[in-house]
């Protein structure tokens, strides 16, 4: 029988410990690689501040996350991108419930599967709207039923905007215009700002938007919440009473802005992320910053998060076709 030397053994002694430490050291360095958070709007918006508060949340935790904004055809391009990522874990995606829910009903170019390309993490904040009119309306018109009469009487000023065409606040602008029989002509911004701007300067009469939008200009005098599309009042306005309320009890819509992994990831990776999404909820500076743009903190696990995508999926699809709206874009 041949004899190891020493040497010969110490030689290869010290491969096999390297050999059998290279998967730990692999390991080590995966959980140590920075996170991507993907989002498909430009830096400032309430998406974007979302991302980026649960991005600082985590690197307080020790953990290196940066916010890479890849904005374009209304967040489709960042949402089409996840399916390409690797399922580890370190690439998410924060985006809003409606491009799983509405967007598949909106545009005939949607660029993912809304099922497939997606694994529901966890909602982190959710955001109702609001109708709200402008002084081009007569400063009688102090309530839902007011604004209706209205109308009604003057069917030039039948419009309404929105932060977008195919977003949930066009969509319920929609409802409204049915259930009230008004004929309601939507239009559609390119963004709140604009919207915002044409509201406060009485270009536009009403306007549906979110919560967020109107918060700074609760005061100024230059416009009036007339309800709130939650199925409760908005803690933010809590003088505004919601559609059902006021005889609308059809007219609801709560989005939510959440975080999803790759197709394909592991449900131990899965319930990784959504750990450490729950650690950064718990950060009092994330809480506070979300309160100050008009959002309020959610968490489901993610099949009772997939669950809600599925509801939601299921009651604007009849919505959208009702309004004959499609997207070629």
């Amino acid at each position: 029988m041949k004899t190891l030397s020493r040497r010969h053994f110490g030689v290869t002694g010290l491969a096999t410990l390297v050999c059998a430490a290279w998967p730990l050291a692999s390991v080590a360095q995966a959980s140590a690689t920075n996170r991507k958070i993907l989002v498909g709007y430009p830096a400032g918006g309430t998406l974007d501040q979302t991302a980026r508060r649960v991005a600082e949340a985590w690197r307080k935790q020790g953990r290196s996350t940066i916010v890479d904004n890849r904005a374009g055809a209304a967040g489709r391009i960042a949402s089409a991108m996840l399916k390409r990522e690797r399922a580890d874990g370190n690439t998410l995606l924060c985006t809003h419930t409606s491009a799983l829910s509405i967007y598949p009903y909106v545009y005939t170019k949607l660029m993912y599967d809304a099922v497939a390309d997606f694994v529901p993490i966890t909602p982190v904040v959710s955001a109702m709207c609001a109708l709200a009119v402008s002084n081009a309306v007569p400063a009688s018109v102090k309530t839902l039923a007011e604004y209706v009469k209205w109308v009604q009487l003057s069917p030039n000023h039948a419009m309404y905007a929105s932060p977008a065409a195919g977003s949930m606040a066009h969509f319920l602008g929609f409802q409204i215009s049915e259930a009230a029989r008004l004929k309601l002509q939507h239009v559609g911004y390119r963004g709140s700002a604009p919207a915002m701007n044409d509201l406060l300067g009485a270009q536009i009469p009403a306007y549906m938007g979110f919560v967020a939008d109107f918060l700074p200009y609760l005061q100024t005098g230059k416009l009036r919440i007339l309800a709130v599309s939650g199925d409760k009042r908005s803690r933010f306005m809590p003088g505004v009473g919601t559609f059902a309320e006021q005889g609308y009890p059809a007219i609801t819509g709560i989005e939510t802005y959440g975080i999803f992994a790759p197709p394909g990831t592991p449900e131990s990776v899965v319930n990784s992320v959504h750990a450490s999404v729950l650690a950064a909820t718990q950060d009092a500076a994330l809480i506070a910053g979300f309160e100050e743009v008009g959002l309020e903190l959610l968490t489901l696990a993610p099949k009772a998060y997939e669950r809600l995508i599925r509801q939601e999926r299921d009651k604007w699809g009849p919505v959208v076709k009702a309004s004959g709206f499609r997207s070629e874009e």
